[in-house]
């Protein structure tokens, strides 16, 4: 009768816990598998190094048996998660534990592993029970000779080296976290806790630490009241996730933080960061206290888990999303920015012309300070200049971002609440940055904290948290130990007393730099100037623009007059929060001041007049910006546009009268020309102030000479009256400083009327006893002469100007002023007139005016331009081009 052949049995590796023990589950069938405990029989491997017991007093480590290490690790390296079969030869009673013998395959077939262990000399046998008829038994003994006379393993010399020195407490964690700078480390993974803490071996060190995995949480195992273990919904099925892919494989792991005595690390797998996999499959949440310190890609983890919640798997089974959903069509959008509200929001102008507002998601602006023991009771709080670094903050978004072209991706809308109204919370990122993040970095907003289960935030909110870390630890604005910037900003808005103290200042500054806080309508104006920090209303000068609708006490809204909601927009897009420069002419009885705003060289009320949006108003007649200004309304007339929509020509004659002497007074003074401009306006020298400005200008080379500027002492600014030294011979002059583009600064000379783009290098301090005398050259323009309109005639009329007066002394009357003084000049030895020689020489053509005291000068002018026209001289030349404006070609005046 035959004996019956064992069983075999099947089963996966889970765990090597010795050379010589190995823990084999099943496979899983609607959760984890069961799982045994099969010992090799016949040998003995090594004892391993066991830690002390926190729990147990006086227990202490256990150091390795020589080839511990070895032997179990053969084992892992040949078994871990294979797939192998095993004979059981007999079972310890009550316990799970058994004896046999496992193959490393599919089948008996496959290598003995017990055999392959004696033969590497890894293991003992056990003599005293094997059978001397066993053919397997007795096989053991026979390859245990051959390993001992190899001196294989633990049975060659030097066996008491193959004991490792392990660590088992890491004595100071966050120094030795902070060794490995973020870099990988070789490991070996020892246990599962759960789905998101291990406990591993640093190789080849052999620190044992306990590591939880950075950026997540999966369900946890907790003891109810009677001390019993109790697992939260698929807390099991995700240790086990984690264990089926880390337990005794070799990984990579970067420490990146610590918790008490754990480490927060990341774990990468061959196949990925573990943490991912978990996430993805609904195995583990993020969570925000330990996702700032994630190294390899928090926005991954984000991801991942989005992805677990749309899918609605495992733990997310009965997720719903906590806000609104948005369409995927409004989700992204690109825009300009036209405005910066206060610290977290900004006003986008989308490609269909339609305005936008949007908040910068998970971020808070400063906030104010409770000070209202030390508040003036009547003082109205003003949060732009009174919060600390709200300012701040909201000139970082306006210099970054004002004018420019923006992504814009909505992460979330709020649902209105406690009377706010709804908002739009978005990620808005330029050239690549994220602005959010950027104004986190510098101190400027904080970062907002939410629910673990609200995932009503920012795409990028571990990179905010990451940037709001970097800031505190640099200790920069709203973090600073320091005290915050006060900013004292007089408003004088309204208040006529204050206006007035302020004007003279504005007067004498001349072209003053300014910030444009707010628009009431196309021509009125709320500004900032730093140069006086004061806020002031100004009022464009030269127009009357239509006023756009307006709130009205008592929640009314007053209509709008034609057009003046167009003006408006106009003047936002062209103007608002933008830098400016203007020039302040006067006050009205209502504390407003009067003037002239420039955007990039830019005169606003002109560009106003230009499009239709305002019409030239008589007090423009003073500027020197009246013929431009004419010339732009009859241009927008022509066109119809806006204001003219609706405009017929009226061919009544209404005579211009500047000036109502009926008589021209003649009263010649003697000037050197020094300057020629591009309008027929020059500049010159009074010949009986020569002597003065002679010796003005050798006292200041003498005092330059002997005293000279150390470069780099001056620093130049706007409207400053300097010292500036003249490329063309070295020397140095009276100059005032017009302009400052990158570093290069254009002055103009003050007593000779030319200017000059030069390096601060290049200029000085003007010392004070050379700052009373007045300037020397003084703006005049030719009357009655204009110049032809063909590009090539005007260059040409110029070039004949400046040929026949600079640098010559000549007579000069004034005969009108609008807005400058306008003159004529003459020969002093032939008394003969400068314009109506370039007249009837074909350079120039007459201005006509109505002015009776004018009337036998422009007589004189006609006749001289009749003359040039019958010999056909220069602008001439192919005839009289004036008759094509007769009104049957289409011309109108």
């Amino acid at each position: 009768m035959s004996t019956a052949q064992p069983a075999v049995q099947r089963g996966i590796v889970k765990q090597a816990l010795s050379g010589d023990a190995v823990v084999i589950r099943g496979q899983p069938q609607g959760g984890p598998p069961p799982e045994k405990t099969v010992c090799l029989s016949n040998i003995t491997a090594p004892r391993m190094a066991r830690r002390p017991n926190p729990n147990m007093e006086g227990s202490v480590e256990t150091k390795d048996e020589p080839f511990a290490w070895e032997a179990r690790e053969f084992l892992r390296k040949k078994l871990i998660g294979k797939e192998i079969v095993f004979v059981k030869e007999y079972e310890v009673p009550g316990t799970k534990r058994l004896y046999g013998i496992i193959y490393a395959g599919k089948d008996t077939n496959a290598e003995n592993i017990t055999e392959s262990m004696v033969s590497e000399g890894l293991v003992e046998v056990r003599r005293g029970g094997l059978k001397p008829d066993d053919v397997n038994q007795q096989r053991l003994i026979q390859l245990e000779e051959e390993a001992k006379s190899q001196g294989k393993g633990r049975w060659g010399e030097g066996a008491s080296k193959h004991v490792r020195d392990i660590t088992w407490i890491v004595e100071n964690p966050r120094n030795f976290v902070d060794s490995f700078h973020n870099k990988p480390i070789e490991a070996v993974i020892e246990h599962v806790r759960d789905g998101c803490t291990v406990r591993a071996f640093l190789l080849p060190k052999m620190d044992y630490v306990t590591i939880l995995l950075s950026g997540i949480k999966c369900p946890m195992f907790k003891q109810d009241d009677k001390g019993d273990q109790v697992s939260e919904p698929f807390a099991e099925e995700a240790k086990f996730f984690t264990e089926v892919r880390l337990l005794q494989r070799d990984v990579k792991v970067i420490l990146e933080s610590v918790s008490n005595q754990n480490l927060i690390g990341t774990v990468l797998h061959p196949n990925g960061n573990i943490a991912e996999l978990l996430l993805k499959e609904g195995f583990a949440r993020c969570v925000d206290w330990s996702m700032g310190v994630v190294s390899q890609g928090a926005d991954k983890l984000r991801a991942a888990e989005r992805e677990a919640k749309d899918k609605k798997k495992r733990i997310w089974k009965e997720y719903t999303p906590s806000g609104p959903s948005i369409d995927i069509k409004d989700k992204s959008f690109q825009g300009k920015v036209v405005e910066v509200v206060n610290g977290d929001a900004l006003v986008v102008k989308m490609g269909d012309g339609k305005s936008k507002k949007v908040f910068l998601s998970s971020v808070r602006p400063p906030r104010a300070v409770d000070n209202t023991e030390n508040q003036a009771p009547n003082k109205r709080m003003r949060p732009l200049y009174d919060i600390p670094y709200m300012y701040e903050a909201r000139e970082f978004l306006r210099t970054k971002l004002i004018g420019k072209k923006v992504n814009v991706k909505v992460d979330y809308i709020q649902p209105a609440n406690q009377g706010f109204p709804e908002k739009t919370c978005c990620t808005v990122t330029i050239g690549g940055v994220n602005v959010g993040e950027a104004l986190v970095g510098k101190g400027l907003a904080k970062v907002i904290r939410y629910r673990q289960d609200d995932d009503q935030r920012s795409s990028h909110y571990d990179e905010l948290l990451a940037a709001e870390a970097r800031a505190e630890k640099k200790l920069v604005g709203i973090h600073s130990k320091k005290e915050p910037p006060i900013h004292r900003v007089a408003d004088v808005s309204g208040d006529i007393a204050k206006s007035k103290q302020f004007l003279p200042f504005l007067q004498r500054a001349g072209r003053s730099e300014a910030m444009v806080e707010f628009i009431a309508s196309g021509s009125r104006l709320r500004l900032y100037i730093p140069r006086e920090t004061c806020l002031v209303t100004f009022l464009l000068s030269g127009i009357s623009c239509p006023r756009g609708a307006r709130p009205l006490p008592g929640g009314e809204t007053s209509k709008s007059e034609p057009y003046g909601d167009e003006a408006l927009a106009f003047t936002k897009e062209m103007c608002l929060q933008r830098e400016v420069e203007v020039t302040v002419e006067a006050m009205d009885k209502g504390g407003n001041f009067i003037g002239w705003l420039f955007v990039d060289n830019t005169n606003l009320s002109l560009a106003l007049v230009q499009e239709g949006l305002a019409k030239v108003h008589f007090t423009a007649e003073r500027s020197n910006f009246y013929k431009q200004m004419l010339n732009a309304e009859e241009n927008a007339k022509e066109k119809k546009l806006n204001l003219w929509k609706d405009y017929v020509e009226d061919t009544s004659v209404h005579e211009e009268i500047v000036d109502d002497k009926s008589e021209r007074e003649v009263n010649y003074k003697n000037v050197v020309v020094t300057e020629v401009n591009e309008d027929l306006s020059f500049f010159a020298q009074y010949v009986d102030n020569g002597p003065q400005l002679e010796k003005l200008m050798e006292q200041l080379r003498t005092e330059m000479e002997s005293n000279p500027p150390l470069p780099g002492a001056y620093s130049p600014k706007k409207g400053d009256l300097c010292a500036a030294k003249f490329s063309q011979d070295g020397q140095w002059y009276r100059a005032k400083v017009e302009k400052n583009e990158k570093g290069k600064f254009t002055v103009l000379f003050i007593d000779y009327g030319n200017r000059e783009k030069t390096a601060s290098t290049e200029l000085a301090t003007l010392p004070a006893s050379y700052q009373t005398l007045p300037a020397q050259a003084t703006e005049f323009t030719l009357a009655c002469a204009a110049l032809p309109p063909d590009e090539d005639a005007k260059q040409d009329a110029l070039d004949q100007f400046y040929d026949s007066v600079v640098n010559k002394e000549l007579k000069l009357n004034i005969e009108y002023r609008s807005g400058g003084s306008y003159v004529v000049l003459l020969y002093p030895d032939t008394d003969q007139d400068v314009a109506q020689g370039l007249i009837s020489d074909g350079y120039l053509i007459v201005e006509k005016r109505r002015e009776k005291k004018l009337a036998k000068l422009v007589s004189d002018y006609q006749k001289a331009q009749e003359k040039a026209k019958a010999g056909r001289l220069n602008l001439w030349r192919y005839g009289d081009f004036t008759e094509d404006d007769a009104k049957e070609f289409g011309y109108k005046k």
